[in-house]
């Protein structure tokens, strides 16, 4: 570090300096200030688009639950059009395949479900995909609705293993392949899984008859 004799030396050696480093140092200083105010412009923008995707999920909810459908559908619509990047908009995607599906059109619900599916969410994607696997399974694509479940990766699953096994064990019931269908469905009960139909169904596996049919 130099060392100055006198308040003359110091103030030309600060001129030196500002004389080579003053330009990048405003530049530096005006670059620092606008990251700070644009960082602080984006957070304010995220924050009012939560609150207003928030608004619009809750107000589709609410529609839902009073079988207003028409109007539900019309609100999920929105959440896409305007928040189609929150996790509101894929929810509200959820919801709105689900009504389809009560209004008894599939075909709408099957291309909703198959966008979701492919979410980097894995809660919205699994749900998504077994969900998916019950439309196809309604339309008898009982082969692709297996290879769809065969082909995702078991990292992925994460909580969701079990729904699999059982919808696995429905597809090889309906493919008549009762023997796998048997060992899907035990997989499941050894491993925790809690479903209200799935003991009867593989004490249905288990009966006499379907034993010796199988064979």
């Amino acid at each position: 570090m130099e060392l100055y004799d006198t308040e003359e030396e110091q103030l030309d050696a600060l001129k030196r300096w500002w004389k080579e480093n003053g330009q990048s140092a405003i530049f530096g200083l005006i670059a620092g200030i606008a990251i700070i105010l644009g960082w602080n412009y984006w957070q304010e923008l995220q924050k009012d688009q939560a609150g207003r995707a928030s608004a619009l999920y809750e107000q589709l909810l609410k529609a839902a639950a009073s079988e207003q459908k028409d109007s539900a559908n019309k609100l999920a619509e929105k959440l896409q059009e305007q928040f189609g990047s929150t996790e509101y908009a894929a929810y509200g995607g959820l919801l709105q395949a689900k009504i389809k599906v009560q209004q008894g059109d599939l075909k709408a619900a099957k291309p909703i479900l198959e966008k979701l599916a492919a979410s980097s969410n894995r809660e919205i994607s699994n749900l998504a995909k077994i969900r998916l696997v019950r439309i196809m399974m309604a339309n008898k694509e009982f082969e692709p609705a297996l290879q769809l479940v065969n082909d995702i990766d078991p990292a992925s699953i994460a909580n969701f293993s079990g729904n699999y096994d059982e919808l696995v064990g429905d597809l090889y019931v309906a493919l008549d392949r009762l023997d796998q269908a048997r060992t899907s469905y035990q997989k499941a009960i050894e491993n925790g899984y809690k479903s209200p139909l799935l003991q009867l169904k593989m004490d249905d596996l288990t009966a006499p008859e379907k034993i010796e049919k199988s064979k």
